[in-house]
């Protein structure tokens, strides 16, 4: 399959015309017209991604985080981002983000469904078509009450995580919940409009936390790899359903630190 038809398939779930303007998603190097066999899926275009995806003999990288972000003025050895580049366009290894328009169709349904939110809304709303709002992860209703103790536990056991970082009391009793994979501190003040009694995301800091408990809203700060990581699982079903012929390969859940 060529990579253009790959794309294709890839933009029937998550059209590149729903990511933020601030964004870099799509195609980031390789050719349209390449042949597609293997595709390495991960979060992350690190080194070890990378270095992965070639000993594979991948021939597409597909990642949510775009390697590519901010304006590159030069491509060299001398710079991290170069070599990764280098790398990729000396193996012949198309690279293809999906970021922002994931987080909007893909990311914020599937965490909602993961967790049992029920009569969803979008969190953070980010554009209107054909009369649906579309955006960042969901507000919704979880299906029995729970102690925000109780929640924090069921956060790890569905998302496979060692720990989560909580702000407020423990025996708070949540019946509406907003989920927004990633960094997460932007959505306080839309769950809060929403009436949600617990935000779960990541990257939510000292000051950020202590005030949204301080507003009556709880905080399970899942981290962004924590979260985030459900795409690999979901792109790979995704592809193997459409595309037969194609090898789909994965990073295996990694994270990208460790606690002492």
């Amino acid at each position: 399959m060529k990579c253009r038809e790959l794309i294709h398939i890839l933009e029937e779930q998550s059209p590149e015309y729903c990511a933020c303007d601030w964004d870099n998603v799509g195609l980031l190097t390789g050719s349209l017209e390449k042949e597609v066999e293997k595709i390495y899926i991960a979060l992350d275009a690190t080194d070890a991604v990378i270095d992965a995806a070639v000993a594979a003999g991948a021939d597409m990288l597909l990642t949510h985080h775009p390697l590519i972000f901010k304006g590159v003025k030069q491509i060299t050895s001398d710079d991290f981002t170069g070599r990764r580049l280098i790398k990729l366009i000396r193996h012949d290894i198309a690279c293809y983000a999906m970021h922002t328009n994931f987080d909007v169709r893909g990311m914020a349904d599937l965490s909602a469904a993961m967790i049992g939110l029920e009569k969803c809304r979008v969190l953070d709303v980010t554009a209107v078509t054909d009369g649906k709002e579309e955006g960042i992860g969901r507000t919704g209703n979880l299906i029995d009450p729970m102690t925000l103790k109780q929640c924090a536990l069921f956060v790890k056991a569905i998302f496979s995580l060692e720990q989560v970082k909580v702000f407020g009391t423990p025996d708070t009793i949540l019946t509406r919940a907003a989920i927004s994979p990633g960094s997460g501190k932007s959505e306080i003040k839309n769950a809060i409009a929403q009436g949600a009694d617990v935000l779960i995301t990541g990257d939510i800091d000292h000051h950020d936390g202590i005030d949204a408990v301080a507003q009556g809203l709880c905080i399970i700060d899942a981290g962004h790899y924590g979260l985030e990581h459900i795409f690999v699982s979901y792109m790979k079903e995704y592809l193997e359903r459409r595309c037969e012929n194609i090898e789909i390969m994965t990073q295996k859940l990694t994270f990208p630190f460790w606690v002492v």
